[in-house]
């Protein structure tokens, strides 16, 4: 029988909900989507569209286990904690690395195409840069718990050298349509639209590191679109594998996102300079900016989103939908 579905896992999610609406665009509708709903609105991100079931994670670990789902064609691993806040390590240890144990050891007994979510956040202060090469894993210093069980499953794939046989994306920093659900992991975007309509101004935290002028701390800012087609391209394209960065490869600084955004809502800029949270200071990165030669040669070459224009497409879906989402 030949291999046709597609296993989203975190599908009701930020990245997720978009590849599979992506996939519907493209014709595919085969796909199983594995979340946890929970409470929240999370669920509205899967009213446009279409796919064959839907199941809650801890059902969809058991039929894994009595044996199901052997006949798919790939599992796209997005499901996790993505919190950078979390503290509960025993929760994230069996959320984000023995959940992606099971399905990595599952996908490589039935020979099925296996991508996942790693994370820029297994990069830590960026000491080391922001090369996807592999032989530098062991060398990583995340800086919280998040960061550290995503780049722990990196390192158990690196060690059984399983690296071969699967695709882990390093996704740098995604705003975009449909993360409204996210509440504190909102994207900056996000969240300063929102101060913006309320309050008439944007708030950036102080820069507490002398190299960094305030409100010019650098990130790697990456529309969702791209991120989803980055993903799209290794689903297509099975023989590539490996650890590869998905970012643009060119930092901005969050005085240009927040410019970018009164911009869209055609406002004067007015940005204020806000102390940064005590336990923020200790694993806060001054600079992100994913290498993304690797990811050039194994063939992807589509241009990404210009930072204002991809600003500027967001706030228009935001102006669009914001309220529709919390209704």
């Amino acid at each position: 029988m030949k291999k046709t579905k597609i296993i989203v896992t975190g599908g009701a999610g930020f990245i997720g909900s978009n590849l599979i609406l992506a996939l519907n665009q493209r014709g595919e509708d085969k796909i199983i989507i594995v979340d946890q709903l929970k409470e929240g609105i999370k669920w509205k991100n899967l009213l446009d569209l279409k796919f064959l079931d839907y199941i809650e994670k801890e059902e969809f670990l058991q039929r894994i286990e009595k044996g199901e789902f052997k006949n798919v064609l790939a599992i796209v691993h997005l499901g996790a904690c993505s919190d950078t806040t979390v503290k509960d390590l025993h929760y994230l240890y069996f959320n984000n690395y023995k959940y992606s144990q099971k399905l990595a050891i599952f996908a490589l007994e039935n020979k099925i195409n296996f991508i996942y979510a790693s994370s820029a956040a297994t990069y830590g202060d960026g000491s080391m840069g922001f090369s996807d090469e592999e032989k530098l894993l062991p060398y990583l210093k995340p800086l919280n718990p998040y960061g550290f069980y995503k780049w722990l499953f990196d390192i158990w794939l690196y060690n059984n050298k399983f690296l071969n046989k699967v695709v882990g994306l390093k996704y740098f920093n995604v705003f975009g349509e449909k993360e409204f659900h996210k509440k504190e992991m909102r994207s900056v975007v996000l969240k300063t639209y929102e101060y913006i309509k309320e309050e008439g101004k944007a708030k950036l935290f102080k820069s507490y590191n002398p190299n960094y002028k305030d409100g010019e701390q650098l990130r790697d800012f990456i529309y969702v679109k791209d991120a989803v087609e980055v993903t799209l391209f290794f689903l297509e394209n099975p023989q590539i594998k490996g650890i590869f960065n998905v970012g643009t490869g060119e930092a901005r600084t969050f005085k240009d996102l927040v410019l970018a955004i009164f911009s869209a809502l055609n406002i004067p800029p007015n940005i204020e300079y806000v102390d940064m949270p005590e336990n923020l200071k200790k694993q806060y990165q001054y600079f992100t900016q994913a290498d993304i030669t690797k990811l050039r040669k194994a063939g992807y070459n589509k241009p990404f989103w210009k930072l204002e224009d991809a600003v500027k497409n967001y706030v228009a879906y935001l102006e669009k939908y914001y309220n529709y989402f919390y209704v």
